[in-house]
């Protein structure tokens, strides 16, 4: 792996919100070309954790919630955020379960992303869970989800009609086809 020097040069931070999920930071920094300037930076508080669900039929489950951010209507695969202090994959399986009701015996990590690197330091994490047993959700009480099961064909065919927005959903979905050679 390539190392590079950083050209930014913190000058002042200060916290300007806080609560239990994210910190947002105000900083004055020195520009990689030597003006002074101002940085906005998100810290998320936990790891942004993703799994795409596939049966032995080639079909997977999307979640899908009203996103308060967006204003607007979310089909995602199932996902959410994992502490730092517990194992990302036991996280993820965690998610998977609340959400879906769905247990995998098969985990496959698929890598991780940057969510908006301009912005946050969040890093999300997506694996394939495979081999799947069936039970009941136990969703978050912020959470009111609508469950489908649709074919890795199809949400590859959401992905590329912009019907999934979801960074993580995005790049997880396209990984698992390029997997599957679907």
């Amino acid at each position: 792996m390539t190392t590079f020097d950083n050209p930014w040069k913190t000058v002042s931070s200060r916290e300007v919100y806080d609560n239990p999920w994210v910190n947002i930071r105000h900083e004055e920094v020195i520009k990689p070309n030597g003006e002074a300037g101002i940085y906005g930076v998100a810290h998320f508080k936990t790891h942004a954790v993703a799994v795409v669900p596939l049966d032995a039929n080639g079909n997977i489950w999307l979640v899908g919630q009203y996103r308060y951010p967006l204003n607007e209507y979310s089909w995602e695969i199932p996902m959410g955020g994992g502490a730092f202090d517990v194992d990302i994959l036991e996280s993820a399986q965690r998610e998977l379960k609340e959400e879906t009701g769905i247990i995998a015996q098969e985990w496959t990590y698929l890598g991780r992303l940057h969510t908006s690197n301009s912005v946050t330091d969040e890093v999300g994490y997506m694996y394939l869970a495979e081999d799947l047993e069936y039970g009941e959700s136990e969703p978050d009480d912020t959470e009111i989800l609508s469950v489908k099961k649709v074919s890795l064909t199809e949400a590859v065919r959401m992905v590329m009609d912009s019907e999934i927005t979801d960074s993580l959903s995005i790049a997880a979905i396209l990984k698992v086809a390029r997997l599957k050679k679907v």
